[in-house]
């Protein structure tokens, strides 16, 4: 290599270095916008709609792109070996747990894309030399793919060991059997109890229990065992589905009330609780863990404050936010000015509803006046597009998906 080879060729890896410097300034935004681009492309919707997966998912996306920016600030173009941080392991195990891998690749080449495109921007900022240009975009570019491919296969190879690890306890047995049922395969029932220690006989009501974070796992258990008393149940089956998620099924024909689990989230904060609709026999112990499957999903796609949520009171809701865009639509033209009001004229409509526009019934459950109760409704009704009593199911519906969202 001659001088003048040399000298281009540290041009371009001062150049490597400026525009990781610049990315880094902007590189939480960025990773976010890649995580969602891999999210949204995801063929397995477990994986998506796990709020632990996908936090976890968010937090290895923003550590991965920062330590390609810092290996390349240290040393542009260098071969940067993956970096597995702690919750990469936890998300490898989880994904082992539930018999998931990171085979799918587009979700990865979607973050991917993101992230070059945003990549090329800053290179295009650095130089106007379309040769320097050119060779920048090549070195870098070989890098990024190298760098992902790299980092896929010790993602793989983590879960690999995991599910090797896993292989040698008796709780992958008993979710490997859980699974079958779920998926409705044919396994026999006495079978299935015998590995469970669990009768499939009889109602069934489960809940999925996490946190918000893997340091918050220390209240899961007891979690389980309130929402059990809470339930009226004397044992139940609980399997660890994940580092920071129990799956918990009790004999029971009846849910909790609801203030019963927000006083369990409230005495132990950062824990969340999804429960199914009760159910009965091996049909029942499945379509009951989908539910609160679907109730965890529908708080991690609107992303809800809510900490403790019931399948057969947001079951409605669930069905309007498979598409997005069209629940806050729905929401707009259902409600108009109402949807922004203050909270306590929203719950003055769903209170009036629930007690079937009888204003004195929902007075005293409101503690107000019924004069009060009248200006509330009247007020209520300048806001709607349409009077309360023309389209009262919607508004309730539309009024319980502006409360889950924590609108203001």
């Amino acid at each position: 290599m001659n001088a003048e080879d040399e000298q281009r060729q540290q041009r371009v890896r001062e150049l490597f270095r400026t525009a990781a410097t610049r990315m880094q300034e902007r590189s939480v935004e960025i990773a976010h916008e890649m995580w969602a681009a891999g999210q949204r492309s995801l063929r397995e919707g477990a994986l998506a709609e796990d709020p632990v997966l996908a936090r976890t998912d968010q937090v290895f996306t923003a550590s991965t792109l920062a330590h390609w920016l810092v290996a390349n600030i240290d040393d542009p173009g260098c071969r940067v070996e993956p970096k597995m941080i702690p919750d990469s392991r936890h998300y490898a195990r989880d994904l082992a747990l539930r018999g998931l891998d990171v085979n799918d690749v587009e979700a990865w080449r979607a973050a991917q894309r993101v992230g070059w495109s945003e990549w090329l921007r800053f290179c295009f900022d650095t130089t106007d030399d379309k040769d320097e240009l050119r060779e920048l975009v090549e070195v870098s570019g070989n890098s990024l793919a190298t760098f992902i491919d790299d980092s896929m296969a010790a993602v793989a190879s983590y879960i690999e060991e995991a599910r090797t690890e896993l292989a040698e306890r008796p709780e992958r047995e008993r979710l490997a059997t859980v699974q079958l049922l779920l998926r409705g395969a044919p396994i026999t029932r006495p079978r299935a109890e015998a590995q469970l220690s669990y009768a499939l006989t009889g109602h069934h009501l489960a809940a999925i229990i996490w946190g918000d974070s893997h340091d918050q796992v220390a209240g899961l258990e007891e979690a389980a065992e309130r929402v059990m008393r809470a339930a009226g149940a004397g044992r139940r089956l609980t399997l660890v589905a994940g580092a920071a998620t129990l799956w918990v099924w009790m004999p029971v024909s009846s849910s909790p009330p609801q203030a019963s689990l927000d006083r369990i989230t409230t005495d132990l904060p950062g824990v969340r609780i999804a429960l199914g609709r009760p159910a009965r026999d091996v049909h029942g112990f499945r379509r009951s863990h989908l539910d609160a499957a679907a109730a965890q999903g529908l708080l991690t796609r609107l992303r809800s404050e809510c900490r403790a949520v019931r399948f057969e009171d947001v079951q409605l809701i669930s069905l309007l936010t498979k598409d997005l865009t069209e629940a806050r639509e729905f929401v707009t033209d259902t409600l108009g000015g109402l949807a922004t009001a203050e909270r306590v004229l929203r719950e003055t409509a769903r209170v009036f509803i629930a007690e079937q526009f009888n204003t004195s019934k929902a007075a005293d459950r409101l503690f107000a006046h019924r004069n009060t109760i009248d200006r509330r409704l009247d007020r209520v009704d300048e806001l709607l597009p349409r009077p309360l009593a023309d389209n009262p199911a919607a508004v309730d519906a539309a009024l319980a998906l502006v409360e889950l969202q924590g609108n203001e």
